[in-house]
């Protein structure tokens, strides 16, 4: 059974087993309709008593989620106050990691950012090995997560590299995200939708109640507090306001971002040099004879 509506789409592939398909052209990015989208599908999957399982992937191979929206098109996700008493944008992380449903990211393309972060909040993360950039480059666009990427990375990774992943903001391929803890596995391409589907079918095939049991209590030994949540998303909200951030989103927008798709692909590269003034072109009133 398929349940379409945008920016994603529902696949029931068995009423414990659900495929949810990001489908919203050009990019995936993160918007304030696709945070929409998310709730919804929250509310729905957890009063479903028979759900057990769901799987994150994309119908574009390039733009897994591409990253939080920068022109301004976020609805009311930072302002508006969800089921946990956080912003909306928090709210959607936290309710995905406590759900008694077992979430799935099956990882290829450009997931950044606040779309990392959703990742990070999903329970496992499955990547594609040729074909992944994974990163949180706030830093580089003058700004820090706030959706919890410092709550969450240093738990997974390490504080050397959740430092080395914020600061650097720079893109990880998959061998690498898996080395470090980033995703549970990067896999071959051609190997991944097997895997992923192979194990959403074993976890679809165990008692509910067991499984958001044991979820719960890893949850308890493993999770940020809503606290230390709240905070970063508070400091990235004032972050959001600061000069230097507001230039640097302003350049890379200019340089087609959320609009040329070679510059979606790769602008964490330029961001050390995003503020830099172009190099003179010589001309023959500046050549030497």
């Amino acid at each position: 059974m398929t349940d379409s509506a945008a920016p994603l789409r529902v696949m029931e592939e068995t009423p414990a087993y659900w495929r949810i398909i990001f489908d919203y052209p050009p990019f995936n990015v993160a918007d304030g309709t696709m945070f929409q989208a998310l709730q919804d599908l929250l509310a729905r999957a957890d009063v479903n008593p028979n759900l057990r399982v769901v799987v994150f992937e994309s119908a574009n191979r390039d733009f897994y989620l591409s990253h939080f929206d920068l022109t301004g098109k976020l609805g009311n996700v930072m302002t508006a106050i969800g089921p946990t008493g956080l912003p909306i944008l928090a709210d959607t992380f936290v309710r995905l990691t406590r759900s008694p449903v077992v979430s799935i990211a099956k990882i290829r393309g450009c997931v950044r950012g606040a779309c990392s972060e959703f990742v990070l909040a999903c329970d496992m993360r499955f990547a594609s090995r040729e074909n992944t950039r994974l990163g949180q480059p706030e830093v580089g666009v003058g700004l820090h997560p706030g959706g919890g990427g410092t709550e969450r990375l240093p738990h997974l990774v390490g504080r050397g590299r959740a430092l080395e992943i914020i600061l650097g903001a720079s893109d990880f391929d998959g061998d690498i995200a898996e080395r470090y803890g980033y995703v549970n596995r990067a896999l071959p391409d051609a190997e991944l939708d097997a895997f992923v589907d192979t194990l959403a079918r074993r976890i679809a095939s165990f008692d509910r109640r067991a499984l958001s049991a044991a979820k719960r209590l890893v949850n308890k030994v493993s999770l940020p507090s809503t606290d230390r949540l709240l905070d970063g998303l508070t400091s990235f909200q004032a972050a959001l306001m600061w000069t230097e951030a507001q230039q640097r989103v302003g350049a890379l927008l200019k340089l087609g971002l959320q609009q040329d798709p070679d510059c979606e692909r790769s602008w964490p590269a330029v961001l050390d040099t995003l503020l830099k003034p172009a190099p003179a072109r010589l001309s023959p009133a500046n050549i030497d004879d």
